[in-house]
């Protein structure tokens, strides 16, 4: 069974920088787009950015030019580099993955910004 383990959250002051990781592991089948939403308090989830198979990728509005999605030669491992944060930024991220026969989701992590 394919698991998403996200890491690298945190409390960080406006301005400043963070990274996430997902790994997936565990019965590795063809993924076909990893990425991150997030849920901040009395939202619904959003998608934050994925990048497609293909290598392409997709960002929300509100984080183009800030945030960049990247993976590493496996595929099997995304990161988020968060720059520029702002107070609005605070969420829970959670890491997704599309892969054969459904889609899979992290636990979330808490990234938090103060002003």
């Amino acid at each position: 069974q394919v698991q998403l383990v996200e890491s690298g959250g945190g409390l960080v002051q406006a301005g400043g920088s963070l990274r996430l990781s997902c790994a997936a592991s565990g019965g590795i089948v063809r993924i076909n787009a990893m990425g991150w939403y997030r849920q901040a308090p009395g939202k619904q989830r959003e998608l934050v950015a994925n990048i497609i198979r293909g290598g392409s990728t997709n960002y929300v509005d509100s984080v183009k030019s800030r945030f960049t999605i990247s993976r590493d030669g496996t595929e099997n491992t995304v990161y988020l580099q968060m720059n520029s944060l702002r107070p609005e930024d605070t969420a829970v991220y959670y890491c997704h993955a599309m892969i054969t026969g459904g889609v899979v989701w992290g636990q979330g992590t808490l990234v938090t910004v103060s002003s």
